[in-house]
């Protein structure tokens, strides 16, 4: 994260930000990010989750189901697609909510892996996950399929304390259990944490470092990929719109964005089939729909597509991706 906005990310004085998909509210060329290949394709299994958040991102709440559940078949569709087009898609990412609430997402996981995919989900870990009819399907996964399977439970902080005051009192608790009995069973853990109590990245990983060593998890608190530290997301938030300039200036590329290299698949309440999105953050703006099939995304144009590739206008777009180097994927 950069300490000190450099000129040309200074807040616009006239004009509304990220209002137009072409300009930004200074009239510079908005910058966009084509898809180089879609490696991860991520399926948001349903909005509905077992705790409500303080602060989540996709607004996830037991009554919330804004996004409903997938089903196993939704989500085979898109799987065949993936072999028909020939992409060459290595991992898929489940999101929810909490993915463990859905019905269909234990036959869900079992047929990806068994398709050969990296499978990354994205879990509380806490009483979904221990249902004991959920167990049993994970315990019946093919060992060879467990190679490469990852579940990354959300930790908000290694304390209980702060964890807790997101999560709600005894959170904390019910997820190391979780992640305990993932460890016991032979599961792959990472932790995605969140950068909003003022620590540098430095402080953060120490401390969870401290924890994963007292509880016994087979985790690298240095290795980003095995401990995601997310910057904050708030899209009330003043922040500076990207322009086609941004990338010299940053030191960076459209290659290193999220949207680069994967898409979401949603289901909107009410709607006959499922949705792709440009990526897991941007859940329920309409005007980020790319069509409901994969060919129809890679040919997405008009809006804020261009021929497929996406314009960076929204919030998320700027302090999570390009200002803070943030990925959903592994």
């Amino acid at each position: 994260m950069h300490d000190h906005q450099p000129p040309f990310l200074a807040s616009a004085s006239t004009g509304r930000k990220f209002a137009d998909p072409d300009l930004t509210a200074k009239g510079e060329p908005r910058a966009q990010v084509a898809l180089e290949a879609l490696k991860t394709l991520w399926f948001n299994t349903g909005t509905l989750c077992n705790i409500e958040c303080r602060n989540c991102y996709i607004e996830s709440s037991p009554k919330n189901d804004r996004l409903v559940y997938l089903t196993r078949e939704e989500v085979a569709r898109f799987l065949d697609e993936i072999a028909t087009l020939g992409l060459k898609t290595e991992e898929i990412g489940f999101t929810g909510g909490e993915p463990f609430m859905n019905p269909d997402f234990p036959a869900m996981l079992a047929d990806t892996l068994a398709r050969g995919f990296r499978v990354l989900v994205l879990t509380n870990a806490m009483q979904p996950l221990m249902r004991p009819k959920v167990q049993a399907a994970l315990e019946a996964l093919p060992e060879e399929d467990r190679k490469r399977l990852v579940f990354r439970i959300s930790l908000d902080h290694y304390t209980a304390k702060l964890h807790d005051e997101e999560r709600g009192a005894g959170s904390f608790a019910k997820a190391l259990a979780g992640m305990h009995w993932l460890r016991d069973k032979g599961f792959r853990l990472h932790i995605a944490g969140r950068m909003c109590w003022g620590e540098s990245q430095k402080q953060a990983r120490a401390g969870y470092q401290a924890l994963i060593e007292r509880e016994g998890f087979a985790i690298d608190g240095a290795d980003p990929r095995a401990l995601v530290l997310f910057p904050e997301m708030d899209e009330s938030a003043d922040v500076p719109e990207i322009t086609t300039a941004c990338w010299d200036i940053l030191g960076k590329k459209p290659s290193d964005m999220m949207c680069a290299s994967s898409r979401m698949v949603v289901r909107r309440k009410g709607a006959a089939r499922p949705t792709v999105l440009p990526c897991t953050l941007i859940a329920y703006r309409e005007d980020f729909e790319m069509g409901s099939s994969l060919a129809e995304m890679l040919e997405a144009d008009g809006g804020m597509f261009a021929k497929g590739a996406v314009k960076l206008c929204h919030p998320h777009c700027s302090k999570f991706c390009v200002l803070g180097g943030g990925s959903c994927s592994v």
